[in-house]
């Protein structure tokens, strides 16, 4: 979908449309009062049944940022951003809930784990885009999964609450070139699901993004998108997250 396909624009529409990942950061530093805008618009994203199954954890310490980089993977970025927020799903709060009421959270089942994984990210999203209307921007760090009880150690988190994200924010020292998207006919269905352009998407994307990695001199295969899906994904990803998460309460089942 090109600019000249959309008739209709808007503030939001635009920071949507140009938005990208930042991974490296200006050395201005981000006042509370930016950070305090930024979650009071982002706690009025969508909450399932009104759950609030959500927490925000706001980090600044430089000490607290290296040690959460290592077990995401040593990214510079989370070192470098004068903000990190983990966006956690938190069910401590629906745990005493129903502890009032003469009921335990102890059967929880996938919906519920679910809901609040939903809920912190609707919550995390919302915070990106108001981020950016202030010409804040940053990238989310989902490798916040990869051990979850390291992560839970560092920064405190209880059991029934575990960080299903990070967000680093700053202001950009730099403005990558856009990554381009899969192409609109193969993600958008119009009545019923198209199953014939859903894959017919695929190879024009390989194309594509091949492209946008030579134009900015990075390394990759002719298949680019297929070949970067089986890499990450023929292995077992995080394979042992659902039991990780089932020991913090969180039953996947």
């Amino acid at each position: 979908m090109t600019t000249a396909a959309l008739p209709l624009e808007s503030e939001t529409i635009n920071v949507l449309r140009n938005r990208r990942s930042i991974r490296k950061y200006a050395l201005t530093p981000l006042s509370d009062a930016h950070v305090d805008a930024i979650l009071s618009a982002a706690l009025r994203a969508p909450t399932s049944s009104n759950l609030h199954a959500y927490s925000v954890i706001v980090i600044r310490d430089a000490e607290t940022k290296s040690k959460l980089a290592v077990p995401c993977g040593n990214q510079k970025h989370i070192v470098d951003c004068p903000v990190f927020i983990a966006f956690c799903a938190d069910l401590t709060r629906i745990e005493s809930a129903l502890e009032r009421n003469g009921h335990n959270i102890g059967n929880n089942n996938l919906e519920l784990g679910l809901v609040a994984s939903i809920d912190a990210s609707l919550v995390g999203m919302a915070a990106y885009v108001a981020a950016e209307s202030l010409g804040i921007q940053g990238v989310m760090i989902g490798a916040m999964r990869n051990k979850p009880e390291d992560i839970a150690n560092i920064i405190g988190l209880p059991e029934r609450v575990y960080a299903v994200f990070g967000l680093c924010l700053g202001y950009p020292a730099e403005t990558p070139k856009q990554k381009p998207r899969m192409p609109v006919t193969g993600i958008v269905h119009h009545e019923r699901y198209d199953a014939d352009a859903a894959l017919a998407a695929i190879d024009p994307y390989d194309a594509e993004l091949k492209s946008h990695y030579d134009s900015v001199g990075k390394e990759s295969h002719p298949n680019s998108w297929t070949h970067e899906v089986d890499a990450k994904f023929s292995p077992r990803p995080r394979d042992g997250l659902r039991a990780a998460l089932k020991a913090r309460g969180f039953n996947f089942a």
